[in-house]
Order: C-alpha cells, then sequence, then structure tokens
C-alpha cells in the first residue's frame, strides 16, 4: 500500500511539473505569436498593403518591445527547452548570446516605438530606408557615416528589417522545427 501511495504521489508530482512546464511553453508560444503579429502590422505598413495608422503602429512596436529583452530571456527556463517545445536546449548553454538578441529585439522595439511618436499622420520620409536624418544617401546595404549604432538614429524601416533579421537569426540559433 506504502509503494502505490508513493508511486501516485510521484504520478502526481511529475503531473504537476510537466503542466507548469507546459504553462510555460504556451506562454512563450503566446508570446512568439504576438510578436508576429505586431510585426506583421508594421510590415504592411511598410510595404503600403495596408494604411499608417500611428496608434496601430505604436501598440504594435509596444507588443514587441514588452516580449523581448529580459521579458523575452525569462520565457525560456532551462526546463522548459528540447521537446516538445520547438527551444533547442543551446539556449541554455550559450545564455550571453540568447540574451544579447532579445536585448537587440529591445532597442529596435524602442526606437520603432519612438518613430511612431515622431510620425503622427503618416509615415514620414525619414522613416524610409535610402533616406538620412541628416539629409545624406544611405547604401544599399543601409550604412551610413553618422549610423553611430543608435537604431533611434536609423530610419523605422530599416530598423525593422534589422529586427526581422535577429528574430531569423534567433530561430536558426535557437528553435527547431518539429
Amino acid at each position: 500500500m506504502r509503494y502505490s501511495a508513493v508511486l501516485i504521489l510521484t504520478l502526481v508530482a511529475t503531473g504537476a511539473v510537466a503542466a507548469a512546464g507546459s504553462a510555460v511553453v504556451s506562454a512563450r508560444q503566446q508570446a512568439m505569436k504576438d510578436i508576429a503579429a505586431a510585426a506583421k502590422t508594421i510590415g504592411l505598413m511598410f510595404k503600403g498593403q495596408t494604411p499608417y495608422d500611428q496608434r496601430a503602429f505604436k501598440s504594435a512596436a509596444e507588443t514587441i518591445l514588452r516580449h523581448s529583452g529580459p521579458a523575452l530571456v525569462t520565457q525560456f527556463p532551462a526546463d522548459s527547452l528540447g521537446p516538445p517545445s520547438q527551444a533547442r536546449a543551446e539556449i541554455a548553454t550559450k545564455p550571453e548570446e540568447f540574451a544579447a538578441i532579445a536585448g537587440h529585439l529591445l532597442k529596435f522595439a524602442l526606437a520603432l516605438s519612438a518613430a511612431a511618436d515622431k510620425a503622427p499622420g503618416q509615415i514620414t520620409p525619414s522613416m524610409r530606408m535610402g533616406t538620412d536624418t541628416g539629409g545624406g544617401a544611405v547604401s544599399l546595404l543601409g550604412r551610413r557615416a553618422r549610423m553611430n549604432n543608435d537604431p533611434r538614429a536609423m530610419p523605422a524601416e530599416h530598423v525593422f528589417h534589422m529586427m526581422l533579421q535577429d528574430c531569423t537569426s534567433c530561430h536558426a540559433l535557437y528553435r527547431e522545427k518539429r
């Protein structure tokens, strides 16, 4: 009888840990879906497929902001990595690298949010790639002499594309399609 009780308690505890782990994975997946939907909103505006709406642009940037930086890192505790999740265990072995990508996402989201504050009625020419806030031309790669590594000094469209590149890089390194 004692062994049955121990076995039942072990199974219940294992189930509780699995349920907690699946809750973390579910919350993380929802955060990723929120980021993807926000990026789509901004992308459609830059492509001219939906009209520019400052509040929607700002809200999308703020959604990305809420789910980036330290908030993103905490979504990936070591015990939630690997199968059945798509998150690779490498996240736990390269935490500084993962945190750096999450930090880039935070900087890019802050820059996009600030760009929305400066553009109440339309996407301004200074928000577009191929422009420079100092009036000079930008190369095909978007490099400028005065870039300063500050995303807020770059055209928002360029920042948006850099953000998408970071998302792609992060998924290539830390996500395993199942």
